[in-house]
Formats: C-alpha cells, sequence, structure tokens
C-alpha cells in the first residue's frame, strides 16, 4: 500500500529502491519482491504506470495499457514486501552498495488516504486546470482523480486552488475527511542495499522545431498527443479530429525524426518512432475507412518481429510512404490545413500537400537528462545512464539507458533486478 509517512527498511542490506513507477520500474520491484527483498518505489506523478498509461495501444500485441497493467498492480497489492510513495523524488543517495543512506521527498495531494474516489470534491470544485494527463488537450477541474484507472485510485488537489473559498468548499463537500488542506511536504530517509533507476523517458520538445510550427499551429501535434487523441479514456473520447474545429480528420500526414537524428537537437535515433507512426496511421484508418495517411520518413526502421507488421501497413493502398525529411510546415488560417514541403529523394522532386493533421515523431529523451540521480553516476553526452557505475550498487534500467520499446524495458528491468539483488550484498 501507499505510504506518505517516513518510511525506513528494518533491514537496509536486503532492501531495494526503485525510482520510477512505469513498467520498467514495476517490473524491476516486482521481481526483486517476489524474489523476497523489501522494495521501495519513489514515483514522481500521483499515480504508478509510467507513460505507457497515457498510450492508445502498445507493442507487441497492440493491447490497451490496462492489458499489463492491472496485472501488476494486483502483484503490488497482494505482495506485502512492495511500499510505493507516489509524488515523490529523490534528493539524496548516500554511501556505498549494500549500504546507500536516501532522503526521499514527498510533495502534498491534499487528499489523504480516506478518499474513496467517490468523486464528490470534483462536483464542488469550479476551477480547471490543463489536463496533465492528456498533454494539455483538455482541462480538468482542480479535484481530479490523475485518470479513471489511476493506482492509487485516489483524488489529487491542485494547488491553484488553496487558499481560497473554492478550497473550503470542496473540503466541505467531502463525506469522509480526504480533503487535508493542510498537507505539507514530508521528508524520510530510507536505508536500501540498491537503487534501481527507472525514470524512464519524455518527448523530446517539439516547440523547439521552429519551421514545424508545433504550438503555433493548432493542427500540428506530437506522436505523444496523438496516442491520446485515440484513446477512448482521451480528451476526444477516442475520436480523432483537428483541434483548431473539431472536425473529422480526413487526411493524415507523420512526420518522422522531428527533431531526431538531427545534430541541432537529438542525434540519434529513438529506434521506436518508426513503428509508431506505423501504428497511429492504423489508429485513424481503422477509424475512418476513408481516410488517408502518409509518413515522410529518412528510413522506416522497424526490425525483426516488427517487419511483418511494416509490411501490413505499407500494403494498404490507403498509405503513402514518400522518403524524404519534411521541410518548413505551414496551415491556413482560414483553414485550418496544414502543408508539408519536402523533397522527394527517389524522384529529387520538391512536394507540397495539405492535410488535416500533421504528427510529429518526435525522440525520446532520458528521463535522467533532466532528473539527475543524486549520487556518482556517468551518463553519455545525451543523459543515457551507462551501464558500468562506480560501486555498482546503482543500476539504470530501460530508457534510462537507450531508447527502447515496452517490452525491451521490461526485459532490461528484470536484468536490473537480479543485479540489484546481487549489489545488496556487495560492502
Amino acid at each position: 500500500m501507499e505510504e506518505n509517512l517516513m518510511a525506513e527498511a528494518q533491514n537496509g542490506e536486503r532492501s531495494i529502491l526503485v525510482v520510477g513507477g512505469g513498467m520498467g520500474g514495476l517490473s524491476a520491484a516486482l521481481e526483486a519482491a517476489e524474489a523476497g527483498f523489501q522494495v521501495f518505489i519513489a514515483e514522481r506523478e500521483p499515480y504508478l504506470g509510467g507513460r505507457v498509461t497515457r498510450m492508445n495501444k502498445y507493442f507487441p500485441k497492440l493491447c490497451p495499457p490496462n492489458c499489463g497493467l492491472e496485472i501488476n498492480f494486483r502483484r503490488i497489492k497482494n505482495n506485502p514486501l512492495i511500499r510505493f510513495f507516489t509524488m515523490t523524488e529523490v534528493e539524496r543517495i548516500e554511501g556505498e552498495s549494500g549500504s546507500f543512506d536516501v532522503t526521499l521527498k514527498g510533495s502534498p495531494r491534499y487528499v489523504n488516504e480516506k478518499c474513496t474516489g467517490c468523486g464528490v470534491c470534483a462536483e464542488a470544485a469550479t476551477t480547471e486546470i490543463a489536463n496533465p494527463f492528456n498533454y494539455g488537450l483538455d482541462t480538468i477541474k482542480a479535484a481530479y482523480l490523475p485518470h479513471e484507472f489511476a493506482f492509487p485510485m485516489r483524488y489529487v488537489l491542485a494547488p491553484e486552488v488553496l487558499g481560497t473559498e473554492e478550497a473550503d468548499k470542496i473540503k466541505a463537500a467531502c463525506p469522509y475527511g480526504a480533503i487535508d488542506l493542510d498537507m505539507q511536504p514530508t521528508t524520510f530517509d530510507l536505508k536500501v542495499g540498491a537503487v534501481v533507476w527507472a525514470t524512464g523517458w519524455e518527448p523530446y520538445d517539439a516547440g523547439k522545431i521552429a519551421y514545424y510550427g508545433f504550438g503555433k499551429h493548432k493542427n500540428v501535434i506530437s506522436n505523444v498527443m496523438m496516442e491520446r487523441l485515440a484513446a477512448c479514456n482521451g480528451p476526444t473520447g477516442g475520436k480523432i479530429v483537428r483541434l483548431s474545429d473539431d472536425s473529422e480528420v480526413k487526411k493524415i500526414a507523420f512526420v518522422q525524426c522531428a527533431g531526431s537524428r538531427d545534430e541541432n537537437h537529438l542525434p540519434y535515433c529513438s529506434g521506436v518512432c518508426c513503428l509508431a507512426s506505423l501504428k497511429q496511421a492504423t489508429y485513424l484508418l481503422d477509424q475512418n475507412p476513408e481516410a488517408q495517411a502518409t509518413i515522410f520518413y529518412i528510413d522506416i526502421r522497424a526490425l525483426g518481429k516488427y517487419e511483418e507488421f511494416f509490411t501490413k501497413v505499407q500494403a494498404d493502398e490507403r498509405v503513402t510512404l514518400i522518403k524524404g525529411k519534411a521541410g518548413e510546415i505551414t496551415e491556413d488560417a482560414q483553414t485550418g490545413l496544414v502543408t508539408v514541403q519536402v523533397e522527394d529523394q527517389t524522384t529529387g522532386k520538391i512536394l507540397k500537400d495539405e492535410f488535416d493533421l500533421v504528427v510529429l515523431a518526435t525522440g525520446m529523451v532520458p528521463g535522467s537528462a533532466s532528473y539527475k540521480v543524486p549520487a556518482d553516476v556517468t551518463y553519455d553526452e545525451h543523459g543515457f545512464i551507462l551501464g558500468d557505475q562506480p560501486g555498482g550498487g546503482i543500476i539504470g534500467v530501460g530508457c534510462v539507458k537507450r531508447p527502447v520499446d515496452v517490452a525491451t524495458s521490461v526485459q532490461d528491468a528484470t536484468a536490473g533486478a537480479l543485479k540489484a539483488i546481487q549489489a545488496t550484498f556487495r560492502r
């Protein structure tokens, strides 16, 4: 169960801290706990599940997020060796492999463990804020459940309403006394034998690619936003529409390597973007059989078991693949149509075409680039954690080491859990 009070391992050398509650972090935590080790999970968001929870479908089976997460959440509930802390960050790590002293800081949720998820607090709220779960594509009440399958199933009160009559009204409305307006940040210490760093990835900021007009053109979105548009629990109930007028999308473009393989942005390939765009093209084509999708690419990278999926999508006559890096993207203020210009490397011709919606396939930035490990850890020039660390007691797993898909992240987390177990005995 979740704890917001001070927690301390009874036997530090048999305890492991997992930082990050996404699929990689959950996998590492469960593997270690089921091997008999006390595990603590620290997650910055108010819910577990990471970025997978915000997807519509994920590889390899193209199943919805709850397909894998629900099983893991049940395993966590049933395992007394796992304790987790949401809205919590690691401030300090000192010591050595086998004996680390860690300080964590928890941010106030302003809703305590008495919350039943009834939603009365949201009914009493009037202020609306940008919905972080949907990447700001819609708004949500200031008293909100992060998403309908949130784990833990507990509401959050936005700090924007603190000190207002509205906050008092929300507190008074709760029949269970779950609203705590006096809740303060907390710090607490843990003693653990190893630390698994599994903070995942962040989408590259498409706003930095000025010539694509992200943030300026309403009908130019990122690939992570596309996942939310297609999701049944997303801002449009799963209907893929133009953001400018909510009209049906009939013609869509995917711009690959938006900021990736570019020395001015991300010089590396994120590996998963091509497959993500192929998948997202099927979202629209399944929804609207009359729609058309164009993918502008440098190289299509769909290796091994995913090549069959690429071949299937490529064979669809509604899909057009054009080899060429897209140049400037413009939007007609009157019609909302978005024009993409590209040099077709096959023919050498400059092409221009209009689309209802353009999706930028932005790359993956390691979470460790911004959320640094507060210890002696080595990184490469892009912020990825290197495999061999001083002392060996801090282990990076998943996307903090390199861009990978969900299945590979889970596999790497399993290996990371084994390394963490070994490290707890090293002094």
